[in-house]
């Protein structure tokens, strides 16, 4: 029997992996090339090692109430020593709401259960309204990475057993 995708409630929004179709359709109405670009990744991720796909898969967020459509976010790839790297996007239309902090927060507590220790996270140097959300999130700086700032964000889990060793 195919496991199922999971579906992640929060307050306000529905977050599900997106299927290779809907993957495929993002890629052809997208208009920004580097966005193309992007799901184009993403979906041959899918395609190329489908016991991980939701890993590669962008998460459709939409509005709990309404089945609005309002952004994405994902994971760029299965963890890699217990670390995974975030991205997420929203609607012009839905920025300044909370909705990008509320989804992503939801996606770092899915991941921390399901052995993820780490979670990265890189910004465009002048995207502040990222990096605000990072922050809010309880990332921490870590350094320049290949798109701008890198941050880091570690589960309590991760942190317990560093103490236990430390000990």
């Amino acid at each position: 029997m195919k496991k199922k995708d999971p579906i992640l409630k929060t307050k306000r929004l529905l977050l599900r992996p997106m299927s290779n179709e809907e993957i495929q359709k993002m890629i052809e109405t997208a208009l920004d090339e580097e966005i193309k670009k992007e799901y184009q990744e993403m979906l041959s991720g899918c395609e190329a090692d489908p016991e991980n796909r939701i890993w590669y898969a962008p998460w459709k967020m939409t509005l709990k109430n309404e089945d609005t459509y309002i952004g994405d976010l994902g994971f760029k790839g299965p963890p890699v020593e217990k670390t995974v790297e975030i991205g997420y996007g929203v609607g012009k239309e839905y920025g300044g709401n909370g909705y990008t902090t509320e989804a992503a927060e939801a996606m770092i507590q899915w991941a921390y259960g399901n052995g993820v220790w780490f979670v990265e996270a890189e910004t465009d140097a002048d995207n502040k309204a990222s990096q605000k959300i990072l922050e809010k999130l309880g990332f921490e700086p870590d350094g320049e990475g290949e798109e701008g700032p890198r941050f880091v964000k570690e589960a309590e889990q991760a942190r317990k057993n560093r103490a236990k060793r430390a000990v």
